[in-house]
């Protein structure tokens, strides 16, 4: 777990498409836009999701993830974090 960052927490669905809305925890959320992959705290390990859209509302961020087409795909998920894995990290500067 050491290795994990926390970067967001699936707040709830959004539309019905399998899109997800995020309550980023991060201070730059434009960094989604960088990410290719994420991992999402399933309550009993971790799944590799790749992301293939990200939109901005408000202080949220709507994550798409690519083989998730449907809301009760993702929908037992809310509440959930989002990790990145230390080598995704921001580089923090000096």
């Amino acid at each position: 777990m050491d290795d994990l960052l926390q970067v967001g927490a699936i707040a709830t669905t959004h539309g019905v498409q399998g899109e997800v809305k995020v309550f980023p925890m991060t201070d730059d959320v434009k960094r989604f836009k960088k990410l290719k992959k994420i991992l999402l705290d399933t309550g009993i390990g971790y799944q590799e999701l790749e992301i293939s859209q990200v939109k901005f509302f408000k202080n949220m961020v709507i994550l798409k993830f690519k083989g998730i087409d449907n809301i009760n795909e993702i929908e037992k998920y809310k509440g959930k974090g989002l990790f990145v894995t230390r080598e995704q990290a921001v580089t923090c500067e000096k």
